[in-house]
């Protein structure tokens, strides 16, 4: 897979690595990731288009990202559950979708790679991200993703792989994510939540303590979005009798 010889400096390896994007002007380019390694990727267009077909057999949609207040691209409902998470993802400021091309040599065998997501943490750190679940990741993918990951630890990047959610995560988070839009926030509902949940509340009877539960769940959900309320989404799907509490250093 053209791992780096160990008398061969990183950058320099990194110099032997061609890496697609699309600038900021919208034009095409080309050159190798030691000089672009810093570009704003998490910023970046799609550096190939999505396709879609009759009869295709994967699903292709864009989803708007709250985190970014932009669409981001998706090839399956895998995808559209993954960007979900990290759009879910406190830590996470900006995402991208297919954001770069990486080209190199294989021995006499030209490769290439092209990550599904570019994702900016809250400190700066640049993480790309590859998703596939782990039933389909067969020899040939293993090495492209060893390969990226090793490309990334050299960058200064993260990587991560990432297969379904489980559930029923999954399903908590489909349902909050309904209610990601800041269209959803009510000030003055938010403020009696924030009140009634200062000390653990069920979901529904808190809710109702508030108000009319048809104007109160909406905000509800929109606080637990935002990380500003918290319940537990792993063990169980939400309910009437899920307990919600006060974010630990949230203002009630």
């Amino acid at each position: 897979m053209g791992e780096p010889a160990e008398a061969v400096p990183a950058w320099e390896w990194l110099s032997d690595i061609q890496v697609g994007f699309v600038g900021a002007d919208g034009s095409e380019r080309l050159g190798t990731l030691a000089l672009h390694w810093g570009e704003r990727f998490e910023r970046a267009s799609p550096a190939r288009k999505f396709t879609a077909f009759k009869g295709q057999k994967n699903f292709t949609g864009e989803y708007w990202a709250a985190t970014s207040r932009s669409l981001v691209g998706y090839e399956s409902w895998v995808e559209r559950d993954a960007v979900m998470a990290l759009d879910f993802d406190p830590a996470v400021t900006a995402l991208a979708s297919q954001p770069f091309r990486l080209v190199w040599k294989d021995g006499a065998r030209n490769r290439e790679h092209t990550p599904d997501y570019f994702v900016r943490l809250a400190d700066g750190t640049g993480v790309v991200v590859d998703v596939r679940p782990e039933s389909l990741v067969d020899e040939e993918a293993a090495e492209v993703f060893a390969f990226t990951a090793r490309v990334c630890e050299t960058a200064g990047w993260r990587f991560r792989l990432v297969g379904d959610l489980d559930q029923p995560f999954r399903a908590n988070l489909r349902w909050l994510a309904r209610y990601r839009h800041p269209r959803c926030h009510r000030a003055p509902i938010a403020v009696q939540l924030r009140e009634v949940f200062a000390e653990p509340q069920l979901l529904v009877a808190g809710a109702e303590r508030v108000g009319d539960r048809l104007a109160v769940l909406p905000v509800l959900y929109h606080l637990l979005w935002m990380h500003e309320l918290v319940a537990d989404l792993v063990s169980a799907p939400l309910g009437a009798a899920t307990a919600v509490r006060l974010a630990a250093g949230g203002r009630s």
